[in-house]
């Protein structure tokens, strides 16, 4: 199994949900959250798996960082066989469409979609709210390649599975891929930093902090005894850890 982090760089992330890029210029100046953006690919013998896609940050050259960081690993957009969706806010949805004027298509045409079928009804219901950005996601709902999930536990494929386990928002879920006694856990916002396994805290920007809180407390001690590789999606410095 092979990771690779596909960071898109860290940003600043304003009340409304807009995204400023963080540069040695600006890091002390700029308002709001900090955080990266990194989404993860996952090799196995099986499949390319992409954990959330990113905000489709672009570079100079109107390029997304995504597609610029595969082509480095000599990997096209085409090889990924499963994108895995955490739940549905803008940072980890809006790199899954590349916008072609008036028109779009899918960022990873032969990629099956996993979509938590609450998570949307939670969106939609929350209209309005600058976390998601409901043109793209409506656009991504349209997409053929759509797998609706409705369980709350169970396994993608083999040595894929994933839990609803709510916390950041009531129907966020998280990721485990196994391979050759090799376990890499997805935790996404729920423990997006390392500082989080620090500070036992319940943070205010989650839909249920206290049980965000909880889980991380029960996810590090699994992760210590079982040798779990942390996946970390908006860490500045860090993307992969073991306790």
């Amino acid at each position: 199994m092979k990771i690779i982090p596909l960071k898109e760089g860290n940003f600043s992330a304003s009340k409304t949900k807009d995204f400023t890029l963080l540069t040695d210029e600006n890091f002390d100046t700029v308002k709001g959250i900090k955080m990266s953006v990194q989404p993860f690919l996952i090799i196995t013998a099986n499949d390319y798996i992409l954990l959330d896609a990113g905000i489709g940050w672009k570079n100079a050259e109107g390029k997304t960082v995504i597609s610029e960081l595969l082509e480095k690993e000599n990997i096209k957009p085409e090889q990924i066989t499963k994108l895995l969706l955490s739940h549905l806010h803008k940072d980890h949805i809006d790199g899954s469409i590349i916008r072609n004027d008036n028109d779009f298509q899918p960022a990873f045409p032969n990629a099956e979609i996993y979509v938590q079928k609450r998570e949307l009804a939670f969106a939609m219901e929350n209209k309005g709210n600058p976390s998601f950005d409901f043109d793209t996601l409506e656009k991504l709902i349209s997409l053929p390649n759509i797998v609706w999930m409705s369980e709350d536990q169970g396994e993608i494929a083999n040595g894929i599975s994933f839990e609803v386990v709510g916390g950041h928002t009531p129907f966020m879920q998280v990721f485990w891929i196994r391979e050759n006694g090799e376990t890499v856990f997805y935790g996404a916002d729920d423990l997006p930093q390392e500082s989080y396994l620090k500070y036992h805290l319940a943070y205010k920007s989650d839909f249920n902090g206290r049980k965000a809180m909880e889980l991380r407390l029960k996810w590090q001690k699994e992760a210590a005894d079982e040798q779990w590789k942390i996946l970390l999606y908006h860490d500045l410095d860090k993307a992969v850890i073991q306790i």
